[in-house]
């Protein structure tokens, strides 16, 4: 899919599909216009870039391979910029995916390529078409609407991440199971990708803000501060989560060391209950029924009666025993 929005020094909209009439918006320094390109041919993509845009091989080649991590590169007569967002699936064995956006910022155009569906790239769109002060501020205000989407995605995506470690905490206490720890352990890893793409792609913000750019207008640096204000926020609460999910997993540790000690006080408690019992049975054989008849004397009624007494005084005795040692 290729889609343009034009903008005319009149204020004028005009939407269109296609890319036909690039070369007449390119030539027209009096407006504007945003190009956005989705999941196009490769080599379509490439003839455009570089018979109609004449963007340089080496960013050319850098849009087309999805692999990057967050980047700006200056080349002197538009910007080429790299972001990434991020989404959420907890049904996934990896809570948190990215997708790649490729972005040429040039005097009177903005051209963003992606290869699948991009939530951002599509609110952007619609909130530009409903509200013209966005185009007031030119292209820069078209780059930092798309910016400003993508950050409040990742606000998003850290809420919903909040959400699952305060479930986790919970569950420590109430049903420490040992999934638990895999979905710990899960959730770290996404926080461990969520700060590779945060800082990077909060320095591409820092430097639009400094105005490095001639593209860059003076104007638009403001903007562009207040998106890098929301990224410094971000990083900061995801270190905040890290450190959340580092006090859960030693809380787990402990919740299910503090059930193991209790598991074999118990077992500890029983097996003290039934050793003098086992003592006094395998020490006297205890052949009441069958004793030879010089043990006559012993093995009797009364024996019996005193054998019984003993074995069941036995653990009454260790348990008051153990409560005045103060053991139980």
């Amino acid at each position: 899919m290729i889609r343009t929005l034009q903008v005319k020094s009149s204020g004028t909209r005009e939407e269109a599909d296609g890319w036909n009439r690039i070369p007449e918006y390119l030539v027209d320094e009096t407006g504007f216009f945003w190009l956005d390109i989705q999941n196009e041919p490769v080599e379509q993509v490439s003839d455009l870039f570089q018979n109609v845009f004449h963007f340089h091989p080496l960013a050319i080649e850098d849009a087309l391979v999805q692999i990057h991590v967050p980047k700006i590169d200056d080349w002197s007569d538009y910007v080429y910029i790299v972001l990434h967002s991020i989404t959420f699936d907890q049904s996934e064995d990896d809570l948190l995916g990215s997708q790649e956006l490729d972005i040429f910022l040039g005097p009177n155009y903005l051209v963003t390529y992606h290869t699948e569906d991009f939530a951002s790239i599509d609110k952007s769109w619609q909130n530009s078409l409903r509200d013209e002060r966005i185009f007031q501020r030119g292209v820069g205000g078209l780059l930092y609407q798309v910016m400003e989407e993508i950050a409040a995605g990742y606000m998003q995506v850290i809420d919903r991440l909040d959400d699952l470690i305060e479930t986790i905490e919970q569950d420590i206490f109430s049903d420490p199971k040992s999934t638990l720890l895999e979905t710990l352990f899960t959730t770290k890893r996404s926080l461990l990708t969520l700060r590779r793409i945060l800082t990077p792609q909060r320095e591409v913000v820092n430097k639009l803000a400094r105005g490095d750019f001639a593209v860059v207008k003076q104007k638009d640096r403001l903007y562009y501060r207040d998106v890098y204000d929301h990224y410094v926020r971000l990083h900061d609460i995801s270190e905040s989560m890290r450190d959340l999910l580092g006090g859960a997993l030693e809380t787990y540790l402990s919740v299910v060391n503090n059930r193991l000690n209790d598991i074999m006080k118990t077992l500890t408690i029983i097996t003290t209950f039934l050793m003098p019992i086992s003592f006094i049975a395998s020490f006297f054989g205890m052949n009441f029924f069958t004793a030879p008849p010089e043990f006559a004397s012993i093995t009797g009624p009364v024996g019996f009666a005193v054998a019984l007494i003993l074995l069941a005084g036995t653990p009454v005795f260790m348990f008051f025993w153990l409560r005045k040692k103060k053991w139980l």
